[in-house]
């Protein structure tokens, strides 16, 4: 048995990572700097895959999702970090040594002693024909992300319904040409309605049917009247699911958010369970790309302070001296 391997055979790792985005790709650098043996376990679903390009990260604008993960990748490779491709169907506390006792869906098991989840979410898309297909090209759900390449063109906005015009709202900084769809959301409250007249914003009834598209080119929103709205750009709201299987078979607790339940953490991504943090789309659907970036690397941190004092705490136990606690 090495220092690496229990007495079963199985690998050690001071963490494993699950999700390689730029949470958990963010973690894994700062730990595999810090000289922790560390493992990402990456199932490839970036929720910004679809997309050409990522923008507003500070020195990596318009950059393309691929490449920052494959750039990110190479160098946590140079750290010592390993990366694997997988999925992580399991993690159980080991009651003998209280490590993490992980599965991955090719059947290998490995153990941590923490583990960082950033497993991201789903969007759902509205469901209307040729929003999936065009979803990430003409169709929007982000003006942060895409409002500056598409400003100044015609905007479409299909109404969320629950927060009615404010997508709307938003992007009519980007455009002063902008139609609401008011879609299946019902009327606008009193006081959204004041602010659509005031933006400008047009506002058409009915249901949309699909979108319009010619020549592989979104051309325009097709009602279910017949008549078709000729538009540029469709930006829509998403329904957003955490990928949090795995924090809830933990016993991780969640907190509400507009947007639905989300896993609760602290400032540093440490969940209720000891041992566990989140980080990114897993903690919150506005976790843009920099954000979880900044969301990984405080984990990394604080994940390896906490281990620097676990260990200098069993050595002072195991030479009999008393372990004094931060609140003596």
């Amino acid at each position: 048995m090495s220092e690496h391997t229990d007495t079963h055979g199985l690998q050690r790792y001071d963490v494993v990572a699950v999700g390689g985005g730029a949470a958990g790709l963010s973690a894994a650098l700062v730990l595999g700097r810090s000289r922790r043996r560390t493992l990402v376990v990456d199932a490839g679903e970036p929720r910004n895959a679809p997309a050409a390009h990522m923008q507003g990260y500070l020195s990596r604008d318009g950059m393309s999702p691929a490449e920052f993960l494959e750039v990110g990748r190479r160098e946590i490779a140079a750290y010592g970090v390993e990366w694997t491709a997988g999925r992580v169907t399991e993690a159980v506390r080991e009651g003998e040594t209280g490590d993490f006792a992980v599965t991955v869906d090719d059947g290998r098991r490995v153990l941590a002693r923490r583990l960082v989840v950033t497993t991201g979410l789903v969007d759902e898309l509205p469901a209307i024909d040729g929003v999936a297909e065009r979803w990430g090209r003409e169709v929007l759900h982000c003006p942060y992300c895409h409002g500056w390449e598409v400003r100044d063109r015609a905007f479409g906005v299909i109404a969320h319904p629950v927060f009615g015009a404010h997508q709307a709202l938003i992007v009519s900084h980007w455009s002063p040409d902008v139609i609401l769809f008011l879609h299946t959301a019902g009327p606008l409250s009193d006081e959204q309605s004041a602010q659509v007249a005031a933006a400008g914003i047009e506002v058409v009834t009915g249901e949309v049917a699909g979108l319009a598209v010619e020549d592989d080119r979104f051309t325009g929103v097709r009602m279910t009247d017949g008549r078709v709205v000729e538009r540029d750009v469709l930006f829509v709201g998403t329904r957003t699911t955490p990928r949090d299987a795995l924090l809830a078979a933990l016993g991780a607790e969640t907190r509400e958010t507009p947007l639905g339940p989300f896993v609760a953490v602290d400032e540093t991504g440490r969940t209720s369970v000891p041992g566990v943090w989140a980080a990114g789309n897993a903690i919150g659907a506005q976790e843009q790309v920099i954000n979880a970036a900044s969301g990984g690397y405080r984990a990394g941190v604080t994940i390896n302070m906490e281990l620097i004092m676990e260990d200098l705490d069993r050595k002072v136990a195991a030479a009999g001296r008393p372990v004094i606690s931060a609140d003596s």
